[in-house]
């Protein structure tokens, strides 16, 4: 989740709705500026026990943090506490629980955000050797409880925590238990960004299929690949899910802009500390209308800060992000933005995938969605077949998109090669959970504990 490090540029007061919408349309840019950035998060453990980390412990997620500073990395401090870090590869920050993210900087191709993250995972594995620290690349915790795991220093949380029980019966475990991968990408104009949004709304199903990784909770098979996705089903119905109104004629920053001011709001951010305004309404804020804050009005950075409490499958900021991923080790990481990038980067790649999902109605593809986290590439698709018959055709397109673009290493090699996981899971029809499965009832003999020596990074 995104944490304050530093002032917004050209913050000011909200005057107009205009001063909102321009938050959409300053993302706009040229087709040659277009960037990727990419999202990872990883669960961190002790070698000795496999326990989670907590905060303060020595050799902890604190004394993480401080050690990532010999890498160059400048700390960003909550309370006194370092609670996030910033450099050229952009942010790292912690989860609810701990878990680890990069969120990457604005890379030009895939081979810079393919580096991107072996850089930082060379990092944090050689910190991770001193301090006896593992890492694990999966969608959920396998093995740990609830009340397994710590609460990270952070005040959004402690607001977070206490409201998710009111609106969810799962959003702790969202909180808590869930690790993903997420690819954030550019438009070049209104028309453009609802075009992409409406394709990798409708795919996203697809991508939770390809990238399924959490199929087990607290030790043993829980009935889902992707139980990571099913804890959104159930997390809030306010800011969560598949957003009709995105296919609907005249899609565009008014509508989306509109859905935004509806979501309940869950904080303001004032002098380093977090304000609890959990369930209020920002159109309340823009009159002055907040118990909490009374005559007090927001300004942009209250709107881009509420922006990142919305989750839906697909969300817009200054950028479009793809939600839909479990988290999944190095190679992984890569073939996520590849897939996007080789589908909504190129135009003759982003007109063929509309084609395949543009005449699904808004009922197949709440039902697509529904089904994905139990079934996967199983889950059945209108007009027939599998996402399995259509994540082959995807693929495809996505392939050529990335080979379209011609985008080239020093060895000469396009961006296509980052596809090679999806290919490897479309070839065998197994989804990463399915390979999990197996072995958890094969070599494995239900000891789950085997995922920590064979899922970590």
């Amino acid at each position: 989740m995104t944490t304050r490090t530093g002032p917004l540029k050209g913050d000011h007061p909200v005057q107009s709705r205009d001063d909102l919408l321009a938050v959409f349309r300053g993302g706009e840019k040229p087709v040659e500026q277009w960037r990727i950035g990419t999202e990872h998060e990883k669960f961190v453990y002790r070698r000795s026990d496999h326990r989670a980390l907590s905060y303060d412990e020595p050799g902890g997620i604190r004394d993480l943090l401080t050690a990532m500073t010999e890498f160059g990395w400048q700390p960003v401090e909550e309370n006194g506490k370092i609670i996030a870090l910033t450099g050229p590869d952009g942010a790292v920050s912690l989860e609810p629980a701990g878990q680890l993210e990069l969120s990457g900087a604005a890379r030009e191709h895939l081979h810079e955000t393919c580096a991107e993250a072996g850089r930082h995972l060379a990092q944090v594995k050689a910190i991770g050797e001193k301090l006896g620290v593992g890492f694990l690349g999966l969608g959920m915790w396998p093995d740990k409880k609830r009340s397994d795991l710590p609460v990270m220093p952070k005040g959004r949380y402690a607001i977070m925590l206490s409201y998710m029980p009111k609106v969810g019966s799962l959003g702790l475990d969202m909180m808590l238990r869930t690790c993903t991968i997420q690819t954030n990408l550019d438009y070049r104009s209104e028309a453009d960004m609802a075009m992409k949004f409406r394709v990798g709304l409708a795919l996203q199903p697809l991508a939770t299929a390809l990238f399924a990784n959490s199929p087990f909770t607290e030790g043993k098979p829980n009935g889902f690949l992707s139980f990571r996705s099913h804890i959104w089903s159930d997390t809030d119905p306010d800011r969560t899910g598949m957003l009709p109104f995105v296919f609907e004629d005249g899609f565009g920053y008014e509508r989306y802009l509109d859905y935004a001011l509806d979501v309940p709001m869950y904080f303001v951010f004032r002098d380093g500390r977090y304000i609890d305004v959990a369930g209020q309404s920002f159109r309340d804020f823009m009159a002055g209308r907040l118990p909490a804050l009374p005559g007090e009005t927001p300004f942009v950075s209250d709107f881009t800060d509420h922006l990142s409490t919305i989750f839906p499958e697909v969300r817009l900021k200054s950028f479009l992000e793809m939600r839909g991923a479990d988290g999944g080790p190095w190679n992984r990481i890569c073939a996520l933005p590849a897939f996007w990038v080789g589908l909504l980067y190129d135009g003759s790649a982003l007109d063929a995938a509309w084609d395949e999902v543009k005449d699904w109605s808004i009922e197949e593809r709440q039902r697509l969605r529904d089904a994905v986290p139990k079934l996967g590439l199983a889950a059945p698709i209108p007009g027939g077949g599998t996402l399995l018959d259509l994540g082959r055709r995807i693929v495809a397109i996505a392939e050529k998109g990335l080979n379209a673009r011609g985008r080239l290493n020093a060895s000469g090699d396009n961006e296509s090669g980052f596809l090679d996981p999806l290919h490897e899971v479309l070839a065998s029809g197994k989804s990463p959970a399915d390979r999990l499965l197996d072995r958890y009832r094969g070599e494995w003999a239900g000891d789950i504990s085997r995922v920590y020596g064979e899922e970590s990074f």
